[in-house]
């Protein structure tokens, strides 16, 4: 079976690499839509538009299953996606809130993510209906994506601004912090300096990984063969230099890509 993974850009990367490591002998392909980053401060109908073409895009390629590595576009399209598409569509959004809420000492959970993401309040309404004694509180950063994308890691600016993006939820005394945002783990260095060493902080990759291994192991039609190795595709609608960068500091590898073909 092909793995088809799609993000906004190049934060689904720590997705497809905990895939690969997880299930080295699949076959993955990667599209990030770096030309069309951010999607957090688009419209619904816009990022769901964007979904669908990505995961064409991506079927086009020999997908027979997807992850949607994004998560507005998870809190916004998952449902039009597996109503449109006649294969499995995964979400880094469900597995997140399960995580966290089999965590028994668990009780102030903070997420910060891109606007659609927030505004939804996906990860609050999956994380109340399975611990409702469990206090959420959300709060936006859209300009974390930017700032990831342009290579800002190490700017005093962006340790000023993730500073004051957190600051409410030190305020509320969390435990746990979910980066409800697949670049943010990038950040995570910083985010969790910022928030403080006896918080939690959570992102989505790893618990992705674990639910489509568990998803390999109850599909009698999917045989693995975990002594064979998978080939790893990757392609973006435009190259930047610091994509190239980034997921060769992901992979630990030089990464190949290509333009992607509409």
């Amino acid at each position: 079976m092909k793995i088809g993974v799609f993000d906004s850009g190049l934060g689904g990367l720590t997705v497809a690499r905990a895939i690969v490591d997880s299930l080295p002998e699949i076959d993955m392909i990667y599209f990030g839509d770096t030309a069309r980053t951010p999607y957090g401060s688009k419209s619904r109908d816009t990022v769901i538009r964007y979904a669908c073409e990505n995961t064409e895009f991506l079927i086009h390629k020999g997908a027979q299953l997807i992850v949607m590595a994004c998560n507005t576009a998870a809190s916004v399209a998952t449902d039009v996606l597996r109503n449109k598409y006649a294969l499995p569509i995964f979400e880094v959004i469900t597995p997140a809130a399960a995580l966290v809420s089999s965590m028994k000492n668990t009780k102030r959970v903070g997420i910060i993510g891109t606007r659609a993401t927030i505004n939804s309040n996906v990860y609050t309404d999956k994380i109340s209906a399975l611990r409702p004694d469990i206090s959420v509180f959300s709060i936006p950063c859209p300009l974390l994506v930017p700032l990831v994308e342009e290579g800002w890691i190490q700017k005093p600016e962006t340790r000023m601004i993730v500073k004051k993006y957190l600051h409410p939820l030190k305020v509320r005394q969390i435990d746990t912090l979910i980066l409800a945002c697949t670049h943010y783990p990038i950040l995570k260095p910083i985010i969790q300096k910022k928030i403080g060493r006896r918080v939690n902080v959570i992102d989505s990759a790893q618990a992705v990984a674990r639910q489509l291994v568990l998803y390999f192991k109850e599909t009698e039609s999917s045989q693995r063969n975990e002594n064979q190795k998978g080939s790893c595709q990757f392609y973006v609608s435009d190259i930047t230099p610091y994509f190239e960068k980034i997921a060769q500091s992901i992979f630990k590898r030089q990464i190949p890509l290509k333009v992607a073909d509409n």
